[in-house]
């Protein structure tokens, strides 16, 4: 299975009210494992970016006036996209925009996010796991003990690597038990740009090209004593579930 892990930052938060795209990031998995592809563009919006945006990602306008509009990168964006699931932090924020983002365009090619990918939102995700828990993706990362410390603000390649962490530990791995306090917020305007400790524990990604593990079995001698053990077990202590 390819999933694209993706992210945007924008000039604010309502394309119905003018506002674009100026930042896309995305990350590959193939099968549940990063594969290294990435894609990472920053993009010239033709208007000026709001300055409660600028807070949160720093982005100025003067960094963008030599980027390419978004019509010089749509091919290439959402040819890497096109049949993959994505998987993003709140999914109508950011499918709200490349939406608008494709109508301006008009391409007879590339006309919606749903006409060549599925959609697999985290924030909808997190919230059926942990209803009544913050599940912003710096609260997530805490919960699952993913290295955040380099967010100090928001970014579309980094949070897309980010959330990766996250969807991985969160649709597979083990989470800490400590519930964490507060109420729900949403992204596209959700998180502030306060930096947290990260988890000694924090996961660290391994190489896609690693070895697989070796797979040691049991012995017959083994197996015969464990078989030996869990009948002493039964005998003494009634009926065992392993």
């Amino acid at each position: 299975m390819r999933q694209i892990v993706l992210d945007t930052e924008t000039t604010g938060l309502d394309p119905k009210a003018g506002h674009r795209i100026i930042e896309i990031g995305c990350v590959e998995l193939v099968n549940r494992k990063l594969t290294g592809r990435h894609y990472h563009q920053y993009i010239n919006p033709e208007r000026e970016v709001d300055d409660g945006a600028i807070e949160v990602h720093g982005i100025t306008n003067e960094f963008l006036a030599d980027k390419p509009v978004f019509a010089q990168i749509a091919d290439e964006f959402m040819t890497f996209c096109d049949g993959a699931e994505l998987v993003i932090h709140n999914a109508p924020f950011d499918v709200g925009f490349i939406d608008w983002e494709l109508k301006l365009l008009g391409s007879p090619r590339w006309q919606s996010v749903a006409a060549h990918c599925t959609v697999l939102d985290t924030l909808a995700l997190a919230r059926e796991k942990h209803p009544g828990q913050k599940n912003n993706l710096d609260a997530l990362c805490k919960r699952y003990f993913v290295d955040n410390s380099q967010r100090d603000l928001h970014g579309a390649l980094l949070d897309a690597e980010i959330l990766a962490d996250v969807y991985l530990m969160m649709t597979g791995g083990q989470t800490d038990l400590a519930l964490a306090q507060g109420g729900d917020q949403q992204s596209g305007e959700e998180e502030s740009g306060e930096q947290r400790d990260a988890a000694p524990g924090a996961i660290r990604r391994l190489a896609a090209d690693r070895k697989p593990l070796r797979v040691v079995k049991a012995s017959a001698e083994e197996v015969e004593a464990h078989q030996a053990m869990l009948a002493m077990l039964e005998k003494n202590a009634g009926k065992h579930f392993w």
